[in-house]
């Protein structure tokens, strides 16, 4: 007998309908074959399916059994196929009739004993689904909260198998997970860190405020213990609230990725990714036999923060340069070529030189001119080509750090940013960019007004600083920011002198 469950494959961070097809002959010797392209996990199902099916009491079939999963030319990976197989063996066996399965849209992993494990890329499965028109989502009951988060479409989340095929048998609306969205998105939006916490370095401060309202990536440099990891956790705190499709998108990335921890329905704080300096590239930019997202992705609507830049092997930064362009990265293997969305905000940190103390008037530099040269050109012109700020961040002397003064909170420094990026957004509407950091130059010369002392303030400091063009670009941006947070429709002279500063590496300070 031939019967058909629905299940799916995520590729990428989409999921794609699968139809696990078992025929079940009474004919030849007894055999357990699977096609369709599966690999090692799913070939693996065989031995776990049939220990499963005999130890909740369910005869297992000693005859041809062929399962395909359809379309054949989708390679298959996981174990989240255990299930659908199963319920498939069972309805081939005469068990389960075939219109109880039908509308259903199975996964999960199961146990030797029956039970069902959770798997990877839930959430997607259930956006798979509700475009199908499907009736509802089995799945193990670990994932039914990530699932819930899709509306317009039932969730079941199940424990075993034997509860799987009493439900099928029976049915019941008892067994639909439901979530209340608004007080999910209350309960996980919040943020363990705040910008009151950091002591001193309003300078610093300030500069992230301006980078968080445009989307400028920022560079700091600064001494060893200075705070530049300290600001840089707490930048999060200060973005625009995630939107649901945000959250949405970025928990779909963390659950196809197995980060999104047990029990937590949805992604809803802007990420805050930190690898360490030895990573290698496809880990930093997604990849492997099977293409995987990598950190730019995981840092998707939220921040990428790499620690120690110069330190990073050059290969491994020179591959940023695509998703810091385009907001998204494609992996190109011979199985598949998948994109990624990648759509961050960059802060990167550096030492002035090898050990950490040029310019700091508490310790003496040890380092060569040479030494120096070599150590910040380990980091590549057309890298720091798409970096906006560059700050210095001194060492905090004693007498800031042992005052009670508590800074501005995060939430009343993110109450300024989102109005200046309102302004943004509805300046850009028509443009498919949503910040002042994304804009090109035909957006800089039809948005950049200046008055004239601006005008005149930029063209003194283009000659007194020989500054560079790239300089002068990333200079009207910052100050076209620097004005919406002022919510003024020009930039002044007072705007350019503030974004001037931001530019650190272009006015020779180190």
């Amino acid at each position: 007998m031939l019967s058909k469950i629905l299940s799916a494959s995520v590729v990428g961070i989409d999921a794609h309908p699968v139809d696990v097809e078992v025929d079940i002959a009474s004919r030849g010797l007894p055999h357990f074959n699977m096609v369709g392209l599966p690999d090692a996990a799913v070939k693996e199902s065989r031995d776990r399916v049939r220990a499963s099916l005999k130890n909740i009491g369910f005869n297992f079939p000693l005859k041809q059994i062929t399962v395909n999963l359809a379309p054949a030319d989708l390679k298959k990976e996981g174990s989240s196929f255990d299930l659908p197989i199963a319920i498939g063996i069972i309805t081939a066996e005469g068990v389960l009739e075939m219109n109880a399965i039908q509308g259903y849209l199975f996964t999960g992993e199961l146990s030797l004993d029956g039970k069902i494990k959770p798997v990877r890329g839930a959430l997607s499965m259930a956006v798979a689904a509700k475009s199908l028109g499907l009736k509802g989502v089995i799945l193990p009951e670990e994932n039914a909260s990530e699932a819930a988060v899709v509306k317009g479409v039932s969730v079941f989340g199940m424990n075993s198998l034997p509860e799987v095929i009493d439900f099928l048998k029976n049915g019941s609306s008892e067994k639909i997970f439901t979530i209340d969205l608004d007080k999910t998105i209350e309960e996980y939006s919040l943020y363990e860190d705040d910008f009151s916490e950091v002591k001193g370095q309003e300078h610093a401060k300030r500069a992230l405020e301006v980078a968080a309202a445009g989307g400028h990536n920022v560079l700091m440099i600064g001494p060893p213990g200075s705070g530049k990891t300290m600001l840089s956790k707490r930048l999060p705190t200060i973005l625009p609230k995630m939107t649901f499709d945000e959250a949405l998108e970025a928990t779909k990335i963390h659950s196809v990725a197995g980060l999104l921890k047990t029990g937590q329905p949805l992604l809803a704080t802007r990420t805050f990714r930190s690898p360490h300096h030895t990573i290698s590239d496809v880990a930093l930019i997604g990849g492997g036999t099977l293409p995987k997202p990598g950190e730019v992705s995981l840092a998707h609507n939220g921040v990428l923060f790499l620690d120690e830049l110069p330190e990073f092997k050059r290969n491994v930064l020179e591959v940023l340069r695509q998703p810091l362009e385009n907001g998204e990265v494609t992996v190109s293997r011979a199985v598949a070529s998948i994109t990624y969305p990648a759509n961050f905000m960059l802060v990167a940190a550096m030492n002035p030189c090898p050990c950490g103390y040029l310019g700091d008037s508490r310790h003496q530099c040890t380092c060569t001119p040479g030494q120096i040269h070599r150590y910040r050109h380990r980091v590549s012109g057309p890298l720091l080509d798409r970096i906006d700020i560059h700050i210095e961040v001194p060492a905090v002397p004693y007498k800031e750090l042992s005052t009670e003064y508590s800074g501005e909170k995060s939430a009343s420094i993110r109450e300024r940013i989102i109005k200046a990026r309102d302004i943004q957004i509805e300046r850009f509407k028509n443009d498919r960019i949503y910040s002042n950091g994304q804009m090109k130059t035909r957006h800089i010369k039809k948005y950049c007004k200046f008055k004239p002392e601006a005008q005149s303030l930029l063209e003194n400091a283009m000659q007194k600083l020989g500054l560079s063009a790239r300089a002068y670009t990333r200079t009207l941006k910052l100050s076209r920011t620097i004005a919406d947070l002022d919510s003024s429709a020009e930039i002044q002279s007072h705007h350019v002198s503030e974004a001037i500063q931001y530019r650190t590496l272009d006015r020779g300070m180190f």
